[in-house]
């Protein structure tokens, strides 16, 4: 018979997938190595283990304590497997824009959870920082890994994860990419591939708000650098033992929109439905290779973990629009304006005409909306048949009126570029119209009928 002993015998060896089809437009082959082949369906689970088992190593892990750590969630999860394979109980701090999803699976893993907020210091008492180590100090027989500054984590890495990469490889490994948050998978993997091949170029994911990339390059902790961002697992306020410097040779950062948008991608174009931080890995690196990678070069990059983690955020459709996330083609004012093109010129009037005669106009062209210009041809105002109408049943007497005389603002011009989704808030009741211009200057107006057409044919 062939079985595990226990669920965390499981770790590790996993497997490298040529990306085929987000690469266009890079030299070489890209690898990644998909980390949620491991049981907690992270690259967490390597790291949390070897922290386990150095603890008991050392003593500092009893029997019927308990695991107490400040985490993204993914480390989490490693611990908790770990717990529930030796015995121990855990409780967990995790910051609260980490995906409710993380909090769920940790609770069903038995965990203990506390939620601390973003935006502090790490060194604030309710950072989720401070509170684990407020935990470590109540919590009697508890041991708190801290995986900022446990060196076992690089070891894990270096142990693990590095000589995997190698083996399957072959040797033929040329740049190694991976985002950096605590460091060890970072650090630990290109401590190893260095050792084999120096010339072997390593690569750090950071994120906007983020201090690593600025420190590398300058050494200096800029703290105007920190701000909050929304990307989960990559990107530190704080520079963590485990993060080696002089084992990252570049750095380069990616936006939390271009990150979740690859994220979406991996999982529709590759088949790889994983986590947003595996989007900004290979975004930053796929740019990064655009301009530095040749044909014969070999890049790995690491995916840390799955999509279940952000059922709620990269992948619902709702909050990435809510966001500004959401990769969807919309026309744009151009492809309206594109179908007038076989039409006569704008249909406008001037200021002085009577309301008379511009019902008689509106009519016998068959549109609700028309634009007024004075004799140098300027658009001074406009009218629409709604308003027309509730002002002649109120006052029938103004048909014999100038339209300048009872007109309405000139209807706002807009960039021909401008996408459907936008035009759609800025045309309404009271702004039944906007304009743009075409290629040759030529006024063009677009309507809420233009729109439903537009929208009727995507």
């Amino acid at each position: 018979m062939r079985y595990y002993n226990s669920i965390v015998e499981t770790i590790g060896n996993t497997p490298l997938v040529k990306l085929n089809k987000v690469t266009k437009g890079v030299k070489g082959t890209i690898l990644a190595k998909v980390e949620y082949f491991n049981p907690g369906n992270s690259m967490k689970d390597r790291m949390a283990m070897k922290m386990i088992e150095d603890a008991e190593a050392r003593g500092d892990l009893k029997p019927g304590g308990t695991i107490i750590e400040g985490t993204s969630g993914n480390t989490g999860m490693g611990l908790a497997l770990g717990a529930i394979a030796k015995g121990y109980k855990c409780a967990f701090t995790l910051a609260d824009k980490q995906s409710q999803e993380k909090i769920d699976i940790l609770r069903a893993v038995g965990a203990e959870v506390h939620v601390c907020p973003t935006s502090v210091a790490p060194d604030d008492p309710r950072s989720y920082y401070s509170v684990a180590k407020r935990l470590n100090e109540e919590i009697e027989n508890s041991y708190y890994p801290n995986q900022y500054d446990n060196l076992s984590n690089t070891a894990a890495h270096y142990e693990s994860t590095g000589p995997e990469i190698w083996r399957d490889t072959d040797g033929k490994i040329t740049h190694y990419a991976a985002g950096v948050g605590t460091g060890g998978s970072m650090c630990g993997v290109s401590k190893y591939l260095k050792e084999r091949n120096p010339d072997v170029v390593t690569l750090g994911i950071d994120t906007y708000g983020s201090v690593f990339k600025k420190y590398k390059e300058t050494g200096v902790f800029d703290e105007n650098e920190i701000y909050p961002y929304l990307t989960e697992g990559i990107g530190e306020d704080i520079l963590p033992a485990n993060v080696d410097f002089s084992l990252i040779d570049h750095f380069t950062k990616v936006t939390d929109k271009d990150a979740a948008i690859m994220t979406r991608r991996l999982s529709r174009e590759e088949g790889l439905f994983v986590g947003w931080s595996c989007g900004s890995a290979v975004w930053g690196a796929l740019e990064w290779a655009k301009e530095n990678l040749q044909e014969d070069d070999v890049m790995v990059i690491i995916l840390p973990d799955h999509g279940t983690r952000y059922l709620g955020k990269i992948y619902n459709d709702a909050w990435m629009l809510d966001h500004g996330y959401l990769e969807r083609d919309f026309a744009s004012a151009t492809s309206i304006i594109g179908k007038q093109a076989g039409e006569d010129a704008l249909t406008t009037i001037s200021g002085d005409a009577t309301i008379a005669e511009a019902i008689a106009l509106m009519g016998s062209v068959n549109i609700s909306q028309l634009p007024v210009i004075n004799e140098q041809g300027d658009f001074i105002g406009s009218l629409n048949d709604t308003t027309l109408l509730s002002q002649l049943i109120s006052d029938p007497g103004l048909k014999q009126k100038s339209v300048k005389n009872v007109m309405q603002g000139p209807f706002q011009f807009v960039p021909v570029n401008t996408t459907v989704d936008v035009l759609s808030t800025m045309i309404n009741r009271d702004n039944p119209a906007v304009m743009v211009r075409d290629d040759k200057n030529r006024a063009r107006i677009i309507t809420q009928h233009d729109l439903l057409e537009t929208i009727a044919d995507l």
